[in-house]
C-alpha cells in the first residue's frame, strides 16, 4: 500500500489541533486541503481515524494508535531532512516556540529582529501562554521558561537576561493616601491587585533581605490571569486603585515616567532568568540549531 507522506502529515497536524481550522493555522495550509488529505487516508487505510462533528474533532480508537506510532516517526523524518537542509549557507523553515508572556514581552524583543535578519530563511512563529506544554505535542519545537517548571528530559540553554526579580509598585496617590509599606507583612492592610495561572493557582508574593523570606497572600480589588491581563493590573495601579507585584522590567518604564513608586524595594526578591528548552532527541531542526547558536553568541542582547 502506498500512501502519501503529505496525507499523513496532514492526519498528524489535525490531530494534534483537534481541528481543521488549527491544524491549517499550525501546518501553514488550508482547511479543506488537511480535510480532503485525511478522507483521502482514510479511504486508502479503509477506517475511519477521526469522528468529525461540526464543533469537535475526536480520534478514533484506530486514529488514536496511529498517531501514537507516527509522531515520532515523522518528528524523525523531518530532523532527518533538518540535516540535509542544514548544509545550506542559511537554514530555512519554520520555528515554532512556546513561551510565557513575560518572556514574549521582556526577553524576545531583545533577540527576534537580529535573529530574523541573520536568518531570512527561517519563519519564526511564537505561541504565547502561561500554562506548561509537552512542546511537542503542541507542534512546537522549543519552549521558553523558567528552571523550576522545566522536565528532566529536556535540554536547557540559558537565554535572556541571567538574573531578573519581581518588583512591588503603586502609584504615588495611592502611597500618599494610604501611607507606605515598610515591611511586607503590611500589605496585609492594604488593596494589591493580585494575579492567578490559567490552571487557577494564585501564588503569594515573596520577599527576601539578608537572607529571611516572606511569604504573604494580600487580598485586593483586582484579580487578573497572569500574563494576558497584567496590563490591566499594571494601568489599575497607575490609576491609584491599589499595589501591584510583577517583573520588574515590566514594570521599569512607569517608574521613569514617576507613573509607579517601588514599594519595598530592599525586599525584593532575584532569581534566575529563562531558559530555551527542547527535548532531548539525537537531530536537532536546523531552524532550532541556528536559534540555540544566536542566543548562545556573547551580545548585549543579554
Amino acid at each position: 500500500m502506498k500512501i502519501d507522506l503529505g496525507d499523513l502529515n496532514a492526519f498528524v497536524a489535525v490531530a494534534r489541533a483537534k481541528g481543521f481550522r488549527d491544524g491549517a493555522r499550525a501546518s501553514g495550509g488550508s482547511a479543506s486541503g488537511l480535510s480532503e488529505a485525511v478522507r483521502r487516508l482514510e479511504t486508502q487505510l479503509g477506517v475511519r481515524l477521526l469522528n468529525r462533528t461540526t464543533r469537535s474533532v475526536v480520534l478514533t480508537e484506530a486514529g488514536a494508535s496511529l498517531l501514537a506510532r507516527l509522531g515520532p516517526a515523522l518528528t524523525e523524518v523531518e530532523s532527518a531532512l533538518d540535516v540535509v537542509n542544514g548544509f545550506r549557507d542559511r537554514p530555512a523553515g519554520t520555528l515554532r516556540l512556546n513561551v510565557p508572556v513575560s518572556a514574549a514581552r521582556l526577553v524576545l524583543p531583545s533577540i527576534v529582529p537580529g535573529f530574523l535578519a541573520a536568518y531570512p530563511g527561517i519563519r519564526l512563529e511564537v505561541i504565547a501562554e502561561e500554562s506548561f506544554v509537552d512542546v511537542l505535542a503542541a507542534g512546537c519545537d522549543a519552549g521558553i521558561r523558567y528552571d523550576e517548571r522545566l522536565e528532566q528530559d529536556m535540554i536547557a540553554v540559558p537565554i535572556g537576561p541571567r538574573h531578573q526579580c519581581f518588583a512591588t509598585a503603586a502609584s504615588p496617590a495611592y502611597l500618599d493616601g494610604h501611607g507606605r509599606p515598610q515591611h511586607p507583612r503590611d500589605l496585609l492592610g492594604h488593596a494589591c491587585l493580585r494575579g492567578r495561572f490559567a490552571s487557577g493557582a494564585m501564588p503569594p508574593w515573596e520577599f527576601e533581605r539578608d537572607g529571611e523570606v516572606v511569604r504573604v497572600d494580600p487580598t485586593g480589588p483586582l484579580l487578573v490571569t497572569l500574563g494576558g491581563a497584567a496590563d490591566l493590573a499594571v494601568d489599575a495601579a497607575i490609576a491609584g486603585t491599589g499595589i501591584v507585584s510583577l517583573f520588574e522590567d515590566w514594570l521599569r518604564p512607569h517608574f521613569e515616567s514617576g507613573a509607579l513608586e517601588p514599594v519595598l524595594e530592599p525586599w525584593w526578591q532575584s532569581f534566575p532568568g529563562p531558559f530555551l528548552y527542547y527535548p532531548g532527541r539525537r537531530l536537532v531542526p536546523a531552524p532550532l540549531r541556528a536559534f540555540i547558536d544566536f542566543i548562545k553568541v556573547p551580545a548585549d542582547r543579554s
